[in-house]
């Protein structure tokens, strides 16, 4: 377990490090891969979401800890081409509204569904989360640089809810997964306040 909590922290130190390197402004695709880094980043509702797929594979263990992330950001992915193509995908907003709900419930559960459940209820709520995401991208940016961007902060987030899992459970077995479903029950809260407007 030691062991993997630090090749988790290295992975995510070594990610941020192409985020230095494209920090000069107005460097070609720089611009693209900003705006796509951050757009995660910049809402309640896609935080809360891809932390909760990374404190759902961690429940889960096994494969899912690199499964049902990675089967998130290849829809996301398939979302985000769909979004900058001008292809309509119906109710995103609440299909993300819904992905905090759901997702934050099922941690909340405890619920240990199949890996391929699992994969598919990830990958189905990462297609609306991708769409906002290409829909959003600005006119002057790289496609590729702002997809790169996002998918790349994606994988933080999921990385980060993994080590929270983890972290949390070591408060121990029974009380560090009181503490995991206590955080799922309030991020499905959130997930109600998204969709209703308060948050």
């Amino acid at each position: 377990m030691r062991h993997f909590s630090r090749t988790a922290l290295l992975a995510a130190i070594a990610t941020t490090l192409p985020t230095l390197a494209f920090a000069h402004t107005g460097v070609g695709a720089t611009h693209g891969f900003v705006h796509g880094f951050g757009h995660p980043l910049g809402g309640l509702d896609h935080m809360l979401a891809m932390v909760t797929v990374g404190i759902f594979a961690w429940q889960l263990g096994g494969r899912a800890i690199w499964a049902v992330p990675a089967t998130f950001v290849a829809l996301m992915a398939v979302g985000g081409a769909l979004g900058v193509s001008g292809v309509n995908v119906p109710f995103v907003e609440l299909g993300i509204g819904l992905s905090v709900v759901v997702l934050g419930a099922v941690v909340a559960f405890g619920l240990k569904a199949p890996l391929a459940v699992a994969m598919a209820l990830a990958g189905f709520f990462a297609i609306f989360h991708g769409h906002a995401h290409g829909t959003e991208m600005p006119l002057d940016a790289s496609g590729l640089s702002y997809g790169l961007g996002f998918m790349l902060a994606t994988g933080l987030l999921h990385v980060a809810g993994i080590g929270l899992g983890m972290a949390i459970g070591r408060f121990g077995e029974t009380h560090g997964e009181r503490f995991v479903r206590g955080a799922g029950a309030a991020v499905a809260v959130a997930g109600l306040a998204l969709i209703g407007g308060v948050l």
